[in-house]
């Protein structure tokens, strides 16, 4: 190998990791508070939450999801730095909340997306999805705004990035619940789950009923070629009824996971580097 192995390299499994939270769509960083003094709380060395506000989604939606990936990519370059020092320069361990975890796949594109430039992979240990809407359905209807920004973000990455495209040297670990069913004919919260389903999913939702968290429907949120965790008590934000993906006792039960899989891609980028 070229150079000296007196960073992570060394000891890969000891090292702990620099976290990058990516906010999902309407939200803004103090929504994270609580989830980063966990994240603290359980071994992360540092946690930066990227500076994506709720006008930036307001934005987002008429204009799509460039400048959105510009502040995450800016955010990640700082977390890159914190991690030079906390984490031993060890590649950065991302957190996408929703759409957050759209985003956090788009960083990884070789391909410029809205006139954006990526391509860093290399800088990312892990992508952990909290309830992203990974897959879309085919016929979905167009019109909304929101839709149409999000679905032109996913057809980028089914065309350029599919799945676990990086893997084994970036982990994928998807998050989702199965707590909220939505039915067509159901209670009032049941037809709200069940259309936003339908938003991200077409007419594959069954109306008699879909499992999800409330507003991203489980068949969305498992990305191919990732490991999937699955819950059955859990809701997708932070002001619902039900505890969140970072909530309290919720935490607990993923990080672990997500640990094991960021440490997992780090040993894979040490193969042959003592050869």
């Amino acid at each position: 190998m070229n150079g000296r192995l007196d960073d992570w390299r060394r000891d890969p499994d000891r090292v702990p990791p620099t976290v990058l939270v990516l906010g999902g769509f309407l939200t803004s960083p103090p929504f994270y508070g609580r989830l980063r003094g966990r994240l603290h709380r359980l071994g992360a060395a540092a946690v930066v939450v990227a500076p994506i506000w709720l006008p930036d989604w307001l934005l987002a939606a008429p204009l799509g999801l460039g400048a959105i990936v510009t502040r995450a990519g800016r955010a990640l370059l700082r977390a890159s730095d914190v991690a030079a020092i906390a984490s031993q320069g060890a590649p950065v361990l991302i957190l996408g909340h929703s759409a957050g975890g759209i985003v956090a796949r788009l960083l990884t594109s070789p391909e410029p997306f809205e006139g954006r430039r990526l391509g860093a992979s290399e800088r990312i240990g892990a992508i952990v999805s909290l309830g992203t809407p990974h897959l879309q359905g085919t016929d979905v209807r167009l019109g909304f705004r929101g839709v149409d920004s999000g679905r032109r973000a996913l057809d980028h990455l089914d065309r350029f990035v599919p799945g676990a495209t990086f893997a084994p040297r970036v982990g994928y670990v998807s998050i989702a619940s199965r707590a909220v069913v939505g039915r067509r004919d159901g209670p009032s919260r049941e037809q709200v789950s069940f259309r936003t389903y339908r938003a991200i999913l077409g007419s594959t939702v069954d109306p008699a009923g879909t499992p999800g968290d409330g507003v991203v429907p489980l068949a969305a949120a498992l990305l191919p070629g990732s490991r999937h965790l699955v819950y059955d008590d859990v809701g997708h934000g932070i002001f619902g009824r039900l505890p969140w993906y970072g909530s309290e006792g919720v935490v607990e039960r993923w990080w672990p996971e997500a640990i094991d899989a960021w440490h997992a891609a780090l040993r894979a980028r040490c193969v042959g580097l003592g050869d």
